[in-house]
């Protein structure tokens, strides 16, 4: 049973990751052929940072990533402190509204806010651009913020604010000095995951930008309804490397918050 369970696993792991990895071994491909491994070079990735378009649209996503998962943090942070401070009712509630982004389809939510901008958009002359991407991204980008978070409020001690208090801190003193320091894994966490799913965000993105802010995936998208180029290889190459590094900083910041909790 167990070798049959290990072989199941190797199958659904190599069913998964070994389309990337051809995609990987022909980014590095000295012909355009998507089936001839002909000789190792790595022209393609020089040609993709020659690219002005592409390296426009690495730079609006770099921008709209940051900006957003940044706006997310803060946000997603002061809305776990008061979710955490209500009743178990109204925080079970809360939850579950807070909880409906992430369930919703990704295409209802890029429609619902393009409708909203666009009513926006025509009552105040406003166009499309960094500013309607950026919101919609903060709003997809909220909710992992404060289920990143949420766990760590439910491993502190209830008493440690109040405790702080009494030993001489303020209100804002004892926040910065003893409860941010206790969710700062949770923070961390989900900083981190804004910043991957806004990197790699097409559907909302694709609802909410205008001509002069297109994302990567919005220009990769562009260019692969005409012809898959070898740059494009070379470009998801480097985009699944920056996802995989993230998600291992995440995963080692996770475990080291557990191996402290576990030594408390």
């Amino acid at each position: 049973m167990k070798k049959l369970s290990k072989a199941y696993m190797v199958l659904v792991l190599l069913f998964l990751y070994v389309p990337i990895f051809v995609l990987i071994v022909f980014s590095f491909n000295s012909t355009k052929s998507r089936s001839v491994f002909s000789e190792f070079t790595l022209d393609w990735y020089v040609k993709l940072f020659h690219n002005q378009l592409i390296m426009n649209s690495l730079r609006n996503t770099i921008i709209v990533a940051v900006i957003a998962s940044v706006s997310a943090t803060v946000l997603g942070t002061a809305a776990a402190i008061g979710i955490n401070n209500m009743k178990k009712v109204s925080k079970g509630i809360v939850m579950n509204v807070t909880n409906l982004p992430i369930i919703n389809p990704e295409i209802v939510m890029g429609v619902s806010l393009m409708l909203l901008f666009g009513m926006f958009t025509a009552r105040m002359n406003l166009e499309f651009g960094f500013v309607t991407l950026i919101i919609a991204h903060i709003t997809f980008d909220v909710p992992y913020v404060i289920l990143s978070i949420m766990p760590k409020f439910r491993q502190m001690n209830p008493h440690i604010y109040e405790a702080a208090q009494d030993l001489g801190c303020g209100l804002v003193g004892a926040f910065f000095k003893v409860v941010l320091p206790e969710i700062m894994p949770g923070v961390v966490s989900g900083f981190l995951m804004s910043f991957t799913f806004s990197l790699d965000d097409f559907v909302v993105s694709y609802f909410t930008s205008g001509s002069t802010s297109q994302t990567l995936p919005i220009t990769i998208y562009s260019m692969t309804r005409r012809k898959v180029s070898p740059e494009i290889n070379a470009l998801s190459t480097i985009i699944f490397l920056v996802v995989v590094t993230v998600l291992v900083v995440k995963n080692v910041i996770e475990r080291r918050s557990i191996k402290k909790g576990v030594k408390a």
